[in-house]
């Protein structure tokens, strides 16, 4: 774990923090493209040999039954039901407050305004196999419904036996999926973007995934759009002396435990708080491996000069999640330019995001958040803008139209206009 003074990060250093996480998808984008093509080409029987190859499943119906969704939602713990049933309400109201009503304005006989429509189909990638992540489908399927996509379908890898996690099922179930498909990986992405005779094509991919689900939503992205470039998890910790020193100790672990490649990241105006938190860190044994692995070898806690500094440093990371945990939070946020969801305070840790508080926690890694928005309802509209000119309006733009026409060489633009200002004299 590397610990230092902001001012003495050497460039490799500081480097390798900035660009964390991005993975060099060159490396896999030969096989990738090997596997679209194949899905593309030979459709249901290549998902069927993919899924046989790399999950050592034997899959002959793709499709989940709308009974098989009902009987695993039955077999779910009725508190992990209501758990999600209340994630759900928080999300849905988060996203619902999102939503914008058609505008418009009338000027000098022109008329403009916008609608907005939502995107008829929508993929949602989810995570599995070994492990279940039904907040992942609450957080894609949700503000889809919100916006209202009429057909939201999610693919996920299946499990040893051929089954889809019970829980995920249950998400499905509860955030309104409209189709579950037990195909993962860049196949399960080949499907969504190429479509095959059980799996209709969608209009665009949402999602988290490994490498490779990576690479194939920026291989397919040409035919269909995707959300994000995605990597591991991570958070970066503004933090002074009035900060717990425990509780950035385990909202760090709890980030690194997605992922032996996840980075957490302390900045504190406090030395002191910086010994403690590295202490707890030494002495802490998290459950998972992955963790500590993790802590060692992307964690980083970094001294700064002042709150300023931390807040220089805080824009040019970039973090997926960031907590601000200081005397005045909000002013810190304030002066925020790039992240993807903020956390402030002692009693806001990057878990409520993940799960229940509303928020979505579909985000852009690895600095990307200088320029990518985390997952809300807009990814799920189209905005149409639109003119309604009268006789009167067309005549007052017709000064400008004409000759910004006629000197792009345009001549068919100008007469459009000219024609119409002509007929409007005999009227």
């Amino acid at each position: 774990m590397l610990f230092s003074e902001i001012a003495k990060l050497t460039q490799e250093q500081k480097a390798k923090l900035l660009r964390r996480g991005r993975a060099d998808l060159s490396q896999v984008e030969a096989k990738v493209a090997e596997i679209l093509a194949e899905v593309r080409s030979r459709g249901d029987a290549a998902l069927r040999e993919f899924t046989r190859r790399f999950d050592g499943v034997e899959v002959e119906e793709l499709k989940v039954s709308e009974e098989e969704i009902e009987k695993a939602r039955e077999r779910v713990d009725g508190k992990l039901i209501e758990a999600l049933e209340l994630a759900k309400e928080n999300i849905a109201e988060f996203h619902r407050r999102q939503l914008r009503n058609d505008w418009s304005y009338a000027k000098d006989g022109i008329t403009l305004g916008q609608v907005y429509r939502a995107i008829e189909s929508v993929g949602c990638y989810v995570p599995g196999g070994r492990a279940s992540y039904p907040s992942t489908v609450l957080m894609c399927a949700i503000p889809a419904k919100v916006a209202g996509v009429s057909r939201v379908v999610v693919t996920t890898p299946p499990m040893k036996g051929g089954e889809v996690n019970p829980l995920t099922l249950a998400a499905c179930s509860i955030a309104g999926v409209d189709e579950v498909y037990r195909v993962g990986g860049a196949q399960a992405i080949a499907a969504l973007a190429y479509g095959t005779e059980s799996i209709a094509r969608v209009e665009k991919i949402v999602g988290p995934g490994n490498v490779y689900v990576t690479a194939a939503k920026r291989l397919v992205s040409s035919e269909v759009a995707i959300d994000m470039p995605a990597g591991p998890s991570e958070v970066l910790i503004i933090a002074d002396d009035s900060a717990d020193a425990r509780f950035i100790a385990l909202d760090m672990l709890a980030q690194a435990e997605h992922d032996p490649l996840a980075t957490s990241v302390l900045v504190t105006t406090s030395l002191e708080l910086a010994k403690r938190v590295r202490e707890i860190l030494e002495k802490e044994t998290p459950a998972r491996a992955e963790a500590k692995q993790a802590i060692e070898a992307n964690g980083a806690i970094l001294v700064a000069s002042d709150i300023a500094q931390a807040i220089d440093f805080a824009n040019m990371f970039a973090p997926e999640h960031l907590e601000i945990i200081t005397r005045d939070d909000e002013a810190v946020l304030r002066r925020i330019n790039s992240a993807g969801s903020v956390f402030l305070g002692s009693y806001s840790p990057v878990a409520c995001g993940d799960y229940a508080s509303g928020t979505n926690h579909v985000l852009p890694t690895a600095g990307y958040a200088r320029a990518y928005s985390g997952l809300n309802v807009y990814d799920f509209l189209k905005v149409i803008s639109f003119q309604k000119l009268s006789k009167d309006g067309l005549e007052r733009l017709a000064k400008a139209i004409v000759p910004l026409a006629k000197a792009e060489g345009l001549e068919m633009h100008a007469k459009s206009v000219e024609a119409r200002l002509a007929r409007r004299e005999h009227d």
